[in-house]
């Protein structure tokens, strides 16, 4: 790959990050930390603080202070693992399955909006791509 290649995709790359973040607030009442981590418990739940963390790629108390605050929220509720009750395992409330759900429905018609003219090739491939690029980001810890 050539580096003009490189710089532009990690140009192109941080613009996302930028222009998705700008959106966000519009979207719903959660920062993004607050909806991978409840997204995550929704797909995977209920989950320890250090899967949440490992699977975000957060250290351990930046996934607790996030943790903490969903839970002041009461989006999310902690109780024992009943395998090892030293460990606590995080699960959503009711409050925390609905806002997720109004946020995600939020962002789904948005970006239906943004994509509209795009083929059903077209988005298949950049979800491929995308679903491909977080991998290999997780890959490199």
């Amino acid at each position: 790959m050539n580096r003009d290649s490189l710089q532009s995709i990690e140009y192109e790359i941080a613009l996302l990050v930028r222009l998705t973040t700008a959106y966000s607030p519009k979207l719903g009442e959660l920062d993004r930390s607050e909806y991978l981590i409840l997204s995550e418990i929704n797909e995977n739940g209920p989950l320890a603080i250090n899967v949440i963390a490992e699977k975000l790629m957060l250290n351990i108390s930046t996934a607790s202070r996030q943790v903490g605050t969903l839970e002041t929220k009461e989006y999310i509720k902690r109780f024992p693992d009943p395998g090892n009750g030293r460990i606590s395992l995080i699960e959503m409330t009711n409050k925390g399955k609905e806002i997720l759900n109004i946020v995600q429905t939020a962002r789904y018609k948005f970006y239906s909006e943004v994509l509209q003219h795009w083929s059903k090739t077209e988005l298949e491939q950049l979800e491929d791509n995308l679903v491909r690029l977080n991998m290999d980001f997780k890959k490199r810890k």
